[in-house]
């Protein structure tokens, strides 16, 4: 029996599909760039001219780009953290033998699991009863540990590719266990860092459920942006911003993509 996907009928099939999927993943970016150059504030067909007006409000509007500030600050944080913590979970989990490994390793994933509305409950819970107050500090804890399993699944398989002998080799000539790590495994997982810091920034920076539950005064962007949807008035102003911070994460991943595969090569000559 003749594979169907080699054959000329499901060839066309499956680049039809493919056009398809492509065309329903992207068709809504590119209706919403169309309607943020739009003069009416209503996002309908046809267009009633062309016009930078939302750009302009955007820019003015003090809430939203503190919104924004605030998401950023925040992302950068949490990724930090996380990508700091799931160095460290992914260098015992590969490096390490100790009983319980298995049960460590299922509850360093469990937030994936875990819906994000419960995990935002009991974040909330857990800071009233040991008084914490919700602010910026309590939304970077909880976005750490949603993005931490992220990391960790980016960070094993490359240090699974890392023959451990390399490591030992440094041990044998006298170098220090952090010496080793600053001069031979992260050169080495240096790629897989950038790319697990990028996934955590993402998943922080439009992350609403649980900074929904935890956020404090300063209201982070995905919180403004459902509390502006509710105003047709802000509706052209919300979809303006989208198309930048669109435009801004399309730029930031490809020019990480670009930088690891730099990385990769140089590190692939060495």
């Amino acid at each position: 029996m003749s594979d169907v996907a080699l054959s000329p009928s499901g060839r066309w099939i499956l680049r039809a599909f493919f056009a398809l999927v492509v065309l329903f993943l992207y068709a809504p970016i590119v209706i919403l760039l169309i309607f943020s150059f739009n003069s009416s504030p209503v996002p309908t067909f046809p267009l009633s001219g062309f016009t930078f007006h939302w750009y302009r409000e955007f820019i003015s509007n003090g809430e939203l780009r503190g919104a924004l500030e605030t998401s950023a600050i925040i992302a950068a944080l949490s990724s930090v953290g996380a990508v700091v913590l799931g160095i460290l979970a992914s260098l015992a989990l590969t490096r390490r033998r100790f009983r319980g490994k298995s049960a460590v390793s299922a509850l360093l994933l469990s937030p994936l699991v875990i819906p994000y509305i419960v995990f935002g409950i009991s974040l909330l819970l857990l800071f009233h009863t040991i008084g914490v107050p919700r602010s910026l500090f309590t939304v970077v804890i909880g976005h750490i540990v949603i993005s931490l399993p992220y990391t960790i699944l980016v960070l094993v398989p490359r240090l699974d590719q890392i023959d451990a002998s390399l490591e030992e080799a440094a041990f044998d000539l006298g170098a220090s266990r952090l010496r080793t790590f600053r001069s031979i495994t992260l050169p080495l997982i240096l790629p897989a860092v950038l790319s697990a810091f990028l996934i955590a920034f993402t998943t922080s920076f439009d992350e609403y459920a649980v900074a929904s539950f935890v956020v404090g005064p300063r209201v982070t962007f995905p919180i403004y942006l459902y509390s502006a949807l509710r105003f047709p008035s802000q509706l052209p102003q919300v979809i303006a911003v989208a198309v930048v911070v669109l435009v801004l994460s399309l730029t930031v991943v490809i020019a990480a993509e670009v930088g690891r595969r730099i990385a990769e090569r140089r590190l692939g000559t060495q």
